[in-house]
């Protein structure tokens, strides 16, 4: 479900305008820089630990960490031979019809790979080889502690939750939601193709992975992350009127070239435990969302109004601005009918 500005699309348009391929060259290499560029330098981009071509990170510390809680199961630089060729036939399925698989692909890795590791825990200390201590019940036991990041999320099947498109006629919805479940069908069998783990079958059956993309259908919270181009041109509009007229006199036919793309912000979502378990009001008493100063992969609750102790801490999974049929209407995809105090009032 991730969204990221296609910048390959930015440096075409440049090419179809008039600057001259040495000074684009020269850009692209660091050896030209526009004035005050300095003050806007982006993070240098850390391949993934296993050397797939997949992720990329922004610093060591990310792609460390992700490696450790995620990625080095899904990574298709360290598997070899049919696993790698499973792993890039889910990838492709996944981004060929809806990346939501990634997200739940890595949610079965992170439990997998926490199950792991509390199980060489638990074990680390027995010195019988056969490990007479380990049952059934007790790996279960620890799949269950290793799933309960996770369990905090509402959840729902996918195919009962999508909303339907806006062009789909009711009489339609049976077979909609058919396809849809086809469609988690195939993408499980990739994954369980590509990182089947028998200790941990019962992530891989249907009803569970179906749940997980709910999850995400359901909770997700969408971050817009301003354009770092669009920063630098607001900075340098800000500057005093010499030093403005000057970057703009060197800058202006980049500016041409670019078009109205420079100011296309990055889209993205994400899932946090802890707002995923905030009930919804039309009139709610907080917002969550990410600030451009947060750095740590953290987003924010923030209160609208002021909160009585006691009372309840709601978000709007919807634009509560909208019309009261409208917001009855998006609402029904979350499965209940909203009865918010700002409901009540302006129910027909």
């Amino acid at each position: 479900m991730e969204n990221h500005n296609d910048l390959s699309s930015s440096s075409s348009n440049l090419m179809n305008h008039t600057l001259p391929e040495e000074i684009l060259k020269s850009l692209i290499n660091g050896d030209l820089s526009l004035p005050h560029t300095r003050n806007f330098e982006l993070p240098s981009v850390i391949r993934c630990c296993g050397g797939c071509e997949e992720e990329h990170y922004c610093s060591k510390l990310c792609a460390e960490s992700d490696w450790e809680s995620v990625h080095s199961l899904l990574c298709t630089g360290q598997s070899s031979g049919s696993s790698q060729a499973a792993m890039l036939r889910f990838l492709e399925h996944a981004n060929g019809t809806n990346d939501i698989f990634i997200l739940a692909a890595k949610v079965i890795s992170f439990t997998i790979l926490k199950y792991r590791k509390l199980k060489q825990l638990h074990f680390e200390g027995c010195k019988l080889l056969d490990r007479l201590g380990e049952t059934d019940e007790s790996r279960f036991s620890m799949l269950l502690e290793a799933w309960k990041p996770i369990s905090m999320g509402f959840k729902k099947r996918w195919w009962d939750c999508i909303a339907l498109p806006d062009d789909a006629a009711p009489c339609n919805e049976g077979s909609f939601r058919m396809q849809i479940k086809d469609l988690a069908f195939t993408s499980l069998q990739l994954l369980k193709d590509a990182i089947f783990d028998n200790e941990c079958a019962y992530l891989f059956s249907l009803e569970v992975y179906g749940h997980i993309i709910g999850m995400f259908e359901l909770n997700n919270l969408d971050l817009v992350v301003a354009s770092p181009v669009e920063d630098y041109f607001i900075y340098i509009d800000e500057l005093p009127s010499p030093e403005k007229e000057e970057a703009e006199r060197l800058y202006s036919s980049f500016l041409d070239a670019l078009g109205d793309e420079y100011s296309i912000c990055c889209q993205g979502t994400a899932f946090f435990p802890l707002q995923s378990c905030m009930n919804h009001s039309c009139a709610p008493s907080a917002k969550a969302f990410k600030r451009d100063e947060d750095r740590d992969g953290q987003a924010v609750i923030i209160a609208c109004r002021p909160i009585s102790v006691g009372e309840e801490i709601t978000i709007s999974y919807i634009d509560e601005d909208l019309p009261y049929e409208e917001r009855q209407a998006q609402l029904a995809d979350y499965g209940f009918k909203c009865r918010c105090s700002k409901c009540l009032e302006e129910k027909p």
